[in-house]
C-alpha cells in the first residue's frame, strides 16, 4: 500500500491541474443534480414490528380509514390567560376568537379540519355538557362522567388555558410546507399580546434540522487557531480547512442528491457535516505534517509528497476505514433512520479520505514553496531522523515511563468514576415537552401541562379487539368498559375511558391519560406495567389488547435500540479488531485499544447523563438522553478513537520496526506524533463542541457527547493509558503468532517498503526546482 500511495501522492502533486479540474467537475455535477432532482427529507423514525405499531395496525383494521399515531400530523395552538383571569373574559375572548378565525384559513388543512377549529371557550362547556349527559344516561356515575369529560375538554377546569387542535392533510410532518408553518406562526404572534400567552406545537409544526452555519464557523475558527500554532504558517493552517470544507460540501451535495432515490432523515445532513468536517481537517493535518517533515530530507517536493502519502496517507486510509466500518455498522440494526445517517456519514468520511489523498497533494503542487508562507513562528517539529530532541510530548512520555502502572491505574479509576452515572441513563425521543426552553413547541407543551396536567402531553391508546367474541354488542361494550376500568386502576393513570367503538361493535379505543409527562421515567414504567398485566384482562374480557400512541411508540423504539446495542457493538468492534490486527501486526495492541475505547465510551455516557439528563452546568434543561444517541455515539467514537490509535501507534511501530527498543519506540512515537495528535484532538473537540449550541436537542447532545468522548479518549486513553500499557509490556506488545503473521496480508502502514527500496528519484526535468526550506 505504501508504494501505491507514494505513486498517487507524487502523481497528484505533479498533475495538479488535472486533479483540481476533476474535483471541480465532480462538485458541479453533483451540485447540479442535487439542485434539480432532490426531494424533501423526513423526520419519521419508526421500527417495524414493535408492539405499539402492531397495535396501530390492528386499530386500522378495526377502524378503516383511521390514522395511527405515527401517521397523524397535527397542529396545536395553546392559549392561556394571565393568572387570576379566564379566557371567557375580555379582551382575551375576543383575541381567541380572532385567532380561531385566522387559523381556519391555514393552508394544507385536512378535510373537515376547518370546522374543528373552534374557540375552547365555546367548545369546552358545550362538549362537557354533551358528554356528561350522554354518559349519565348510560348509567355512568356523575363524578366519573365529569372527570372523563374534563379529560377530553379543550378548556382547562379553571378556564384559564385552552387548546385549539387541527390536522394537516399529510402523513409526513416534513410535507407540511414552511409557508404553512409560517402562516400559523404569524397568527400566533399577532394573538400573543395584552397578557394572553399563545404558543404553537404539534408534529405538523416541527421544522427540519439544518446544518448550523454558526456552529460550524465557531468550530472552524478554533481549528484555524490550533492549525496556526501547529504549523506556524497562515497558508499551511488554511489548507486543511479548505480541503475539509470542499469534502464536506461535496458530501452534503451528494446526500441531498441521494434524496432523489432514498428517503433520508433530516438529521443526516447535520451528522455528516459534523463528522466530515472533523475528520477532514484531521486527515489533512496528518498528511501535511508528514509532508513538512519529509521536506527536511529532500528538495524534491513531489517525492516528499509521495513519501507523506506512503506513510501518513496509509494511516489515514486505515483510520478512515475504521470510521466507515463503525458508521456503516449502524445499518445492521435494521432501522432505516440510523441506516441513512450512518451510510451518509460514512460516505462523507470516504470523501474526506479521497480529498486528503488527492486534492491536498494537488493544492500543494499548485502552491509549491508557497504552501508554508505567511510564517508567524519557527517550525517546532522534530526531524524524522532526530531521535533525541525533547518536546512536550516527549516529556509526557518520560513522565509516564517512570511509573506506567500508576498512570494506567489513575486513568482507569478516573474513567470508571465518570462512568458510574451511566447506570441511571434514561432514553427517550424528541417531543414538544423536550424541545429547547423558549421555543414555541416547548412553551405549548408547558402550557398544556400547567393547565391540563403533564399526562395530557403523553396519551396512550389501548386498542381493544373483540372480534373473537360472538356475543351481542352490549356484552362487548361491557368488555370495553372493563378494559378502561382495568387501566384506570393503575396508580400512574389519571384517567382511562372508552372514546370510540366501531360500527360493528367489535373494536374499541380506550384513551389512557397518565399522571406524568412523556419525558418522565414513570410514564415508561406505567406502559410496562400495563403490558405486564394485560394478559389477565384479556382473558377475563375475552378480547385482545394492544397499546399504542406516540408515547408507546417512542418507548418501544427506545427499548429496541437499547436491546440492539450489544449486538451492534460486537459486530463493529469485531470487524475493526481484525483490521487493526492487520495494521499493527499485533494481538495485544488492538485488544488494548478496544478495551480503552470501552472505558472512554462508558465514561462519556456517564458525563452525558450528568450534563444532559441531570442538567449539570445548566447547558441543558434536564431531559432524557435521545434513544439513538448512545448507538450513534458508540459507532462514531469507536471510529475516531481508532483514528488516534492508528496515528500515534503507527509512529511507535515504525520506530520499533526500524530497530529501536520497544520502550524507546513509545517515546519516539510521542516525539514525532504526539504534538500532531494533540492538535487533531483539539480541532475535533472544537468542531463537536460548537454543535452543542444548536437548537435541536439531538444534535446538541451529540455534540457535547462527542466532544467529551474525544477529550477523554485522546488525552487520557490514547496519550496516557495505552502508552503506559505498551511501556509495561515492552516487546510483548508486538507479539503475533508466526502462523497468523504469514496468512495476514501485508499493508505496510509504516512505509517500510519506501525505506528498504526507495522509489527512484524523479528525473531532473520533472522536479519543480523550488527550494525545500519550510
Amino acid at each position: 500500500m505504501a508504494t501505491m500511495l507514494y505513486r498517487l501522492g507524487r502523481t497528484a502533486y505533479r498533475r495538479w491541474p488535472l486533479v483540481l479540474v476533476g474535483w471541480l467537475v465532480a462538485l458541479l455535477a453533483v451540485g447540479g443534480f442535487a439542485a434539480t432532482q432532490s426531494k424533501p427529507m423526513t423526520n419519521e423514525f419508526t421500527i417495524p414490528g414493535i408492539p405499539s405499531l402492531q397495535a396501530a395496525e390492528t386499530q386500522q383494521e378495526l377502524f378503516p380509514g383511521s390514522k395511527s399515531a405515527d401517521e397523524q400530523v397535527d397542529g396545536q395552538v395553546v392559549v392561556q390567560a394571565p393568572a387570576g383571569s379566564t379566557l371567557a373574559e375580555q379582551p382575551y375572548k375576543g383575541q381567541v376568537d380572532r385567532l380561531v378565525t385566522e387559523l381556519r384559513g391555514t393552508p394544507q388543512l385536512a378535510p373537515g379540519a376547518q370546522e374543528q377549529i373552534v374557540s375552547p371557550v365555546v367548545a369546552g362547556p358545550a362538549q362537557r355538557q354533551q358528554m356528561v349527559s350522554a354518559a349519565t344516561k348510560q348509567g355512568v356515575p356523575q363524578a366519573v362522567a365529569e372527570q372523563n369529560a374534563q379529560t377530553l375538554s379543550p378548556l382547562s377546569q379553571d378556564r384559564r388555558t385552552g387548546a385549539i387542535t387541527f390536522s394537516f392533510d399529510t402523513d409526513d410532518p416534513m410535507s407540511v410546507e414552511p409557508a404553512t408553518q409560517a402562516y400559523v406562526e404569524r397568527a400566533v404572534e399577532r394573538a400573543d399580546a395584552d397578557g394572553l400567552t399563545v404558543a404553537a406545537g404539534g408534529r405538523g409544526m416541527e421544522k427540519p434540522i439544518k446544518p448550523g452555519a454558526t456552529s460550524e464557523m465557531i468550530g472552524v475558527g478554533i481549528a484555524l487557531i490550533v492549525l496556526v500554532l501547529t504549523f506556524g504558517s497562515l497558508v499551511a493552517a488554511g489548507l486543511p480547512i479548505l480541503t475539509a470544507i470542499t469534502g464536506v460540501g461535496l458530501g452534503l451535495l451528494g446526500i441531498t442528491a441521494a434524496t432523489a432515490f432514498f428517503e433520508l432523515a433530516d438529521t443526516t445532513i447535520t451528522l455528516a457535516s459534523m463528522i466530515g468536517l472533523a475528520v477532514g481537517i484531521d486527515y489533512a493535518l496528518f498528511i501535511l505534517s508528514r509532508y513538512r517533515t519529509e521536506l527536511r530530507h529532500t528538495d524534491d517536493r513531489a517525492h516528499a509528497m509521495g513519501r507523506a502519502l506512503g506513510t501518513a496517507g496509509s494511516a489515514v486510509v486505515f483510520a478512515g476505514l475504521t470510521v466507515v466500518i463503525a458508521l456503516s455498522g449502524l445499518s445492521l440494526l435494521g432501522i432505516s433512520m440510523l441506516t441513512s445517517m450512518g451510510l451518509a456519514a460514512a460516505a462523507t468520511v470516504v470523501i474526506a479520505v479521497l480529498v486528503a489523498l488527492t486534492l491536498l497533494p494537488a493544492i500543494m503542487g499548485l502552491l509549491k514553496h508557497r504552501a508554508f508562507a505567511g510564517r508567524i513562528r519557527r517550525d517546532p517539529a522534530a526531524s524524522d531522523s532526530d531521535h533525541h530532541s525533547v518536546n512536550g510530548s516527549v516529556r509526557l512520555g518520560r513522565t509516564i515511563r517512570r511509573a506506567p502502572w500508576l498512570a494506567a491505574l489513575l486513568v482507569v479509576v478516573g474513567l470508571g468514576a465518570l462512568a458510574l452515572p451511566a447506570q441511571n441513563m434514561y432514553l427517550g425521543l424528541p417531543s414538544d415537552a423536550t424541545a429547547e426552553v423558549g421555543t414555541s413547541a416547548r412553551t405549548s407543551a408547558d402550557l398544556v401541562a400547567d393547565g391540563f396536567g403533564a399526562g395530557r402531553n403523553a396519551p396512550m391508546v389501548a386498542v381493544v379487539d373483540a372480534r373473537e367474541r360472538s356475543d351481542d354488542p352490549q356484552s362487548r361494550a361491557m368488555s370495553f368498559n372493563a378494559v378502561a376500568q382495568w387501566a384506570a386502576n393503575d396508580p400512574g393513570v389519571a384517567n382511562a375511558q372508552v372514546v370510540q367503538v366501531n360500527e360493528s361493535s367489535d373494536g374499541g379505543i380506550v384513551l389512557i391519560t397518565p399522571k406524568t409527562g412523556p419525558a418522565d421515567q414513570a410514564t415508561d414504567d406505567l406502559l410496562q406495567r400495563l403490558r405486564d398485566g394485560q394478559g389477565t384482562i384479556e382473558r377475563s374480557s375475552g378480547t385482545d389488547i394492544g397499546i399504542t400512541g406516540m408515547t408507546a411508540i417512542q418507548a418501544d423504539i427506545s427499548e429496541k435500540l437499547n436491546d440492539a446495542l450489544p449486538a451492534y457493538l460486537a459486530i463493529v468492534v469485531g470487524l475493526a479488531l481484525l483490521l487493526l490486527v492487520v495494521v499493527f501486526r499485533s494481538i495485544l495492541v488492538p485488544l488494548l485499544a478496544t478495551g480503552g475505547f470501552l472505558l472512554s465510551v462508558l465514561a462519556t455516557l456517564g458525563v452525558t447523563v450528568k450534563i444532559v439528563q441531570d442538567g449539570l452546568f445548566g447547558i441543558f434543561d434536564p431531559q432524557p438522553i435521545m434513544s439513538f444517541m448512545p448507538t450513534i455515539l458508540i459507532g462514531i467514537v469507536f471510529g475516531l478513537a481508532m483514528d488516534y490509535q492508528v496515528f500515534l501507534t503507527t509512529r511507535m511501530r515504525e520506530a520499533y520496526v526500524h530497530g529501536m527498543d520497544a520502550r524507546d519506540a513509545v517515546i519516539d512515537g510521542f516525539r514525532h506524533s504526539g504534538r500532531v495528535v494533540t492538535a487533531a484532538a483539539l480541532i475535533m473537540i472544537s468542531v463537536f463542541a460548537a454543535f452543542a449550541f444548536q437548537d435541536n436537542a439531538l444534535i446538541s447532545s451529540i455534540g457535547v457527547a462527542l466532544a467529551t468522548a474525544v477529550f477523554l479518549d485522546a488525552f487520557l486513553v490514547r496519550m496516557v493509558l495505552l502508552p503506559s500499557l505498551l511501556l509495561m509490556l515492552g516487546d510483548k506488545a508486538w507479539w503475533m503468532p508466526r502462523w497468523l503473521d504469514r496468512i495476514l496480508p501485508s499493508v505496510d502502514v509504516e512505509g517500510e517498503a519506501l525505506t528498504k527500496s526507495p522509489p527512484r528519484h524523479l528525473a531532473a526535468e520533472d522536479r519543480d526546482g523550488e527550494p525545500s526550506q519550510v
